[in-house]
């Protein structure tokens, strides 16, 4: 609800006055910046000047000055760009909250804070405690929980402000319902190159996963186009704000490819954040087994089975299901009970140990360890009782370990041995499983189950500096992806996010995402988001009819623009091109989104020379939106203002592929197109 004339010329005095406050803090705090950054500039040089001067510990002391110094001018040198990139919108949205003592709040919302000469706040940072009242209520009784404790009175207003250039050119008085002016006019919007920050317009289901402290890990379930990924992103910025020490290197994300990571890469520094580390499990895998050059991501995995190019389908499904665990753990176990030192080993002309005591010391002292770790302590232990405390043997020692051993630390042969043995479910001839692993690249399903042989064999690699793990497209990893993701980062939270419906590994389904839950230590909250955000209802009646769904809340306004189908096309090109025609000249982004990237490369050949068009696939560094043709398996968690869906008649959406098609579909805001 628009304001009256006399409250909209008391918020842009308002607005002039932040705006005053803002340019002077500016003006100052670079000032400050640059001073600071030439005062340790002559320090250092001072420093090395009169090195020589110093002992150890006065060396260490000055370092240790610096060091902090160092800090506070970063933190400063951050605070400074924070507000510069607030200087042409200080603020978004306003509350008014009567405490129960009749103290009255009026709280002006920003990606950061501003203080004035006072130090009173004149703008609060959108993840301060208070600010939740804006995300989590309508105006009347409400309250927030601080470090001080719960704070509770009415939320007397809310408000919201569109402000460009430093100017004020719209307010609502609002309650954030699904008629709020703003949040329909952010949905009208067309989409960007790249995911926007959604601070203005965060609803209450989504302000409980970003704002939860009080469980280690939370699953999240989120229907196509509730915010999943958004909400990812803001609760990191949110979880940054509020835990001390940590920091965007403490946080990894896990993406489903590349093309995705490169899409998000903007929402965190928007909020005033670094970026935080992300990887896609197939980078990790190629990183872990590096008897490997690559190991096949995801997309290519799932496209042999869409294309049809997988010869033995059933094998994969083994291979990702949970009774080839139960398998694996049996056959580790035997493995390691079997092995054995066969013989006495001597080191030189006195340095004798019997293999009695070797297998000691396999099997009793070092039994907590892995396997091959426990050969690397005996080597250690022997060359240090041999050699006065001396670590010079312990290459030797490890040699003489497995010489006289009856195993060897091959993760290739043990595989083969594995699916050639009694515990597989599966039982193949060595040469097709040699076939499968011999090569530079292994298959993404083999890869899985090399690294848990490995790792069960040698440890995991542990990352103790990851304090929170972000999984999106949760659907897609198996239950053994979860068991070795938890042994890589034992000290960490896990948020977790996705979609059953939109599960596009064939091989691999949950019933419901919180079957993940006792897989995670410690507390786990399962939360779902039940309102989709990014089409428009045409779109949604549509898309609920591909996997039969009745429980899709739409958010955006109708367009009244139903969804195309074009049946029985005569002339595929010159109807493409007429349609692409079409939608762009209405829509800043359109894409041709396919089953596969056969299909996608076939489409782009036959139009590519009546249309600027681009072909993106899973190994794309990077594009531009404005017009695509890419596979439904690479355009996850992507969205376009437009969207055509081609579907050949010879390489049809099969009934058990429909979460392929809903997937695609889904990835459309505005206007769809369905050549079936």
């Amino acid at each position: 609800m628009a304001i009256s004339e006399v409250e909209f010329m008391k918020e842009n005095k308002i607005l002039k006055n932040v705006g005053k406050l803002l340019g002077k803090t500016l003006d100052d705090l670079g000032v400050e910046v640059k001073q600071d950054a030439e005062d340790l500039v002559e320090f250092k040089k001072m420093m090395w000047e009169n090195e020589n001067s110093f002992d150890d510990g006065e060396i260490q002391q000055v370092r240790n000055a610096t060091s902090l110094e160092e800090d506070k001018a970063l933190q400063k040198e951050r605070y400074y760009k924070k507000l510069k990139s607030i200087e042409k919108k200080p603020y978004f949205a306003s509350i008014v909250f009567k405490d129960d003592d009749e103290e009255i709040f009026n709280i002006y919302m920003s990606l950061t804070y501003l203080k004035d000469d006072s130090e009173n706040n004149i703008l609060y940072d959108w993840r301060s405690p208070i600010c939740s009242l804006f995300y989590d209520y309508e105006t009347g009784p409400c309250s927030y929980t601080a470090p001080g404790g719960e704070f509770s009175g009415e939320l007397k207003r809310k408000r919201q402000y569109k402000i460009e250039d430093g100017k004020l050119l719209g307010v609502f008085d609002n309650s954030l319902n699904i008629n709020d002016e703003v949040l329909q006019e952010v949905l009208a919007t067309e989409s960007s190159e790249k995911m926007k920050n959604v601070v203005n317009t965060i609803q209450q289901e989504q302000n409980k996963v970003i704002r939860n402290l009080e469980d280690d890990n939370l699953i999240v379930q989120g229907i196509a186009g509730s915010g999943k990924t958004t909400v990812a992103l803001h609760r990191i910025a949110f979880l940054l704000y509020q835990i001390k020490n940590l920091t965007s290197n403490n946080i990894l994300i896990f993406s489903p490819n590349n093309i995705f990571t490169e899409y998000i890469s903007d929402v965190l520094p928007s909020l005033g954040e670094a970026n935080t580390l992300q990887t896609t499990f197939a980078d990790y895998l190629t990183c872990f087994l590096t008897e490997y050059k690559e190991v096949e991501n995801f997309t290519d995995f799932v496209s042999r089975y869409y294309s049809y190019s997988e010869v033995f389908p059933e094998l994969v499904e083994y291979k990702q299901s949970d009774k080839i665990i139960s398998d694996l753990d049996e056959f580790l176990e035997n493995y390691i009970d079997n092995c054995k030192f066969i013989s006495d080993i001597k080191e030189g002309e006195k340095n004798f140990i019997s293999k009695n005591d070797l297998n000691e010391m396999l099997h009793d002292r070092y039994e907590k360890l892995p396997l091959f770790e426990r050969i690397d302590e005996m080597a250690e232990k022997l060359s240090s009782n041999f050699y006065k405390g001396s670590r010079k043997k312990v290459k030797t020692f490890n040699k003489l370990l497995y010489d006289n051993s009856n195993f060897t630390k091959d993760y290739k042969k043990i595989f083969i041995e594995f699916f050639t043995s009694e515990f597989s479910s599966i039982k193949l001839d060595e040469a097709t499983v040699k076939k499968a692993i011999n090569g530079d690249v292994i298959n993404y399903e083999d890869a899985l189950i090399m690294a848990y042989i490995k790792g069960n064999l040698e440890g995991f690699l542990y990352e103790g500096t990851i304090k929170q793990v972000i999984i999106d497209e949760a659907q897609d990893y198996n239950r053994l992806q979860y068991i070795i993701i938890n042994k890589i980062f034992r000290k960490a939270d896990f948020t977790v996010l996705g979609d059953i419906n939109q599960n596009i590994n064939p091989y691999y389904h949950y019933e419901s995402l919180e079957d993940l839950a006792s897989l995670f230590r410690g507390e786990t909250k399962y939360l779902e988001l039940l309102k989709t955000y990014r089409s428009s209802p045409e779109i949604i009646d549509y898309t609920n009819k591909i996997l039969n769904l009745k429980h899709v809340n739409a958010i955006r306004r109708d367009n009244h623009r139903p969804v195309v189908i074009r049946k029985g096309v005569s002339d595929l090109k010159t109807r493409m091109v007429e349609d692409v025609r079409t939608l762009q000249s209405e829509y800043k982004s359109t894409a041709i989104i396919t089953k596969d990237l056969k299909q996608a490369q076939e489409i782009y050949d036959l139009i590519k020379d009546e249309i600027d068009i681009s072909l993106v696939g899973a190994d794309s560094k990077g594009f531009k939106k404005e017009l695509i043709i890419i596979p439904a398996y690479v355009s996850k968690g992507l969205e376009f203002d437009s969207v055509i869906i081609y579907n050949d008649r010879h390489n049809s959406y099969k009934k058990n592929e429909r979460n392929l098609l809903y997937v695609a579909c889904t990835r459309c805001q505005h206007e769809l197109y369905i050549y079936n």
